[in-house]
């Protein structure tokens, strides 16, 4: 087995979690490249050590703050460099950032074959950032691992060849699980008199759509303020900065603002809150593992999964969030037991079936061997 030998290329906070799984199950094959895009000792470095992965073998420098094209162009020659000074035999980039698009372009122009984690993800909304970066690695991944049928059947649709698709389910459930038994379950310390209200409603909001603009932004503030329960706010600094910008500080004084907080402490506040409302891509999927009602604050969502199983409703921006958070407060959700509902995103082996696949690749087979392989250690164990 070689050392360093697969490069996992990330760059922020939700790759880390979700890639997390992945890189321990690969051991000293993994080769952990953070492109800098959302770096910093304080958040990015506790997440590694929580998960117990180390800190990255390479970080890059420069790239994280500017504009988008810069970070991609950046890191893409970054990474060219580095792939041509220690090439791997394989690379792995996950879901939809500006890491993956300069992972996945610095992979296949040299010929190393490229591993899409969360493969298969569309909003068909054009102007997302996220979906561009999807459509680039879809056209570019030797693998793709969708973690969903769905994913699947919209990669078959775009003519991805049947025997580069395998369906893995998301690593988000191991993660999910993961932090959870690392939680200590004390919330009270997020609030003012050290005791959490016997409920409340937990929100997160910091994509372009809801902050980029102030009456997007005081849209959302004013809906979340208008709430019958206590609103725990956690402020992602591009929202407090977007606030600050468009003098609607204010708002922050009706929540209860706190900053960002670790993995674990997110998902024990939102274990332990009434609804969540939130643009979140990657609370989409924790909350069918937490079994708690979401209300999706976008214009669309490339989680459908998570609508269709009666996990989450999507607040398009027509609607009144307020309104809307009456409804399911009153109705204890969406009229579904969430606590014993399934989530649609797998059983929690994802990790394994992903790092089982990159290590074939790594032994010399070919990517749909690699699949190939996997497939048929399935079959034989069922």
């Amino acid at each position: 087995m070689a050392t360093k030998s697969i490069a996992v290329v990330l760059g922020t906070r939700p790759e880390i979690i979700k890639l997390a799984p992945v890189i321990r199950e690969l051991g000293e094959r993994a080769w952990v490249i953070h492109t800098g895009q959302h770096y910093d000792a304080k958040m990015s470095g506790q997440f590694f050590e929580q998960f117990g992965i180390g800190a990255p073998d390479v970080i890059l420098e420069g790239i994280g703050g500017a504009n988008r094209g810069t970070q991609i162009s950046a890191a893409l020659q970054a990474l060219t460099d580095l792939f041509l000074k220690n090439r791997p035999s394989a690379v792995i980039v996950q879901g939809d950032t500006n890491a993956v698009s300069a992972g996945a372009q610095a992979a296949n122009y040299l010929g190393i074959p490229l591993i899409h984690v969360e493969a298969g993800l569309r909003s068909y909304d054009r102007a997302m950032p996220e979906e561009l970066n999807r459509l680039v690695v879809g056209a570019l991944a030797d693998v793709h691992c969708a973690a969903t049928d769905l994913n699947a059947r919209n990669l078959l649709g775009e003519g991805v060849d049947p025997a580069r698709v395998i369906v893995t389910g998301n690593t988000v459930v191991e993660a999910t699980l993961a932090s959870l038994e690392q939680g200590d379950g004390m919330i009270g310390r997020h609030f003012p008199s050290g005791i959490a209200p016997e409920k409340f409603v937990l929100a997160t909001i910091h994509r372009p759509e809801n902050t980029d603009s102030p009456d997007a932004l005081e849209r959302v503030l004013r809906g979340l303020t208008a709430i019958e329960l206590p609103v725990v706010l956690l402020t992602h600094p591009r929202t407090r900065l977007a606030a600050e910008r468009f003098g609607l500080t204010d708002f922050f004084d009706e929540l209860h603002a706190i900053e960002s907080v670790g993995h674990s402490e997110l998902l024990d506040l939102a274990q332990a809150a009434t609804l969540l409302v939130s643009d979140s891509g990657g609370l989409q999927e924790e909350t069918t593992v937490l079994g708690k009602p979401l209300l999706v604050v976008r214009r669309s969502t490339e989680r459908p999964e998570a609508v269709d199983a009666g996990f989450a409703r999507l607040i398009t921006p027509d609607k009144n969030i307020a309104r809307e958070a009456a409804e399911v407060l009153e109705n204890n959700g969406f009229g579904t037991d969430l606590r014993t509902a399934q989530s649609p995103y797998g059983d929690g082996t994802a990790s394994r079936t992903i790092a089982t696949i990159a290590a074939h690749i790594d032994n010399g087979h070919a990517p749909a061997q690699a699949i190939a392989l996997v497939e048929a250690s399935h079959d034989l164990a069922a």
